[in-house]
């Protein structure tokens, strides 16, 4: 888990997830004057949670809860609404995470659970004070918490689309070669383009190589040194 500190951080970093979720956490803070600190956490349906907190003593919350499995955070994910608790003096659910906030001084909590393409995002408030706090949750917080929310999931489509690209780029830099080696290989089996296709194919998963490096070799040695091979994985040649 992590405790993201409020220091300017350099502007390449000023659009990372955790950097998005500090901002959500701050900017959720100085919109509730009746808040003490806030905690946002992501998860993009993996086992791993990334945690930010306004102060170092709040962030344990988060964790002990996405140890255990119990508390505010699990349980707001798994009704897709805000959980509170106005005293958690009084409060007699989540005995670890109660035990822990009030060792830390909190008695109110309410979390907010947000989700978007296969992304969960929370964002939990806290009072030193007992009392509701459900209504700094209607307020600009929601709004701000949708806004952070959809971002991420735009920013992963569009890393998901870059990769992909770049997939396909890579696939049409390696297509020539890919050709020259059936050639060769056609030429020493006196096969069919697919029949090569496949001797390749099986060249690269007996090695653990890339088609594309494996082509890159019959072309380089133009099959040389490679016909027991090529007959064996083709035995009708």
């Amino acid at each position: 888990m992590l405790y993201e500190p409020e220091h300017p951080r350099p502007e390449s970093e000023s659009a990372t997830p955790v950097r998005m979720l500090s901002r959500l956490a701050e900017q959720s803070v100085r919109c509730a004057p009746a808040v003490c600190g806030a905690v946002a956490t992501i998860a993009d349906s993996g086992p791993d949670s990334r945690v930010t907190a306004t102060h170092p003593d709040l962030a344990p919350l988060a964790s002990v809860q996405l140890a255990c499995g119990d508390g505010p955070i699990p349980t707001a994910l798994d009704v897709g609404a805000p959980v509170d608790s106005e005293d958690l003096l009084t409060e007699d659910r989540w005995p670890g995470y109660r035990a822990l906030a009030l060792e830390s001084g909190v008695r109110a909590c309410v979390t907010l659970p947000f989700r978007r393409s296969g992304i969960e995002v929370t964002l939990s408030l806290y009072s030193f004070r007992p009392g509701p706090l459900d209504e700094a949750a209607r307020s600009v917080i929601g709004i701000l918490g949708e806004e952070i929310t959809a971002r991420l999931a735009r920013d992963r489509r569009y890393h998901a689309a870059l990769a992909e690209v770049e997939q396909l780029e890579t696939a049409l830099r390696s297509r020539p070669v890919i050709d020259q080696a059936s050639g060769i290989v056609m030429h020493v089996l006196g096969c069919g383009a697919e029949d090569a296709f496949g001797v390749l194919r099986s060249l690269s998963q007996r090695a653990n190589r890339k088609l594309s490096e494996v082509a890159e070799g019959v072309v380089r040695t133009k099959g040389r040194g490679l016909e027991d091979e090529l007959a064996a994985l083709h035995p009708s040649a």
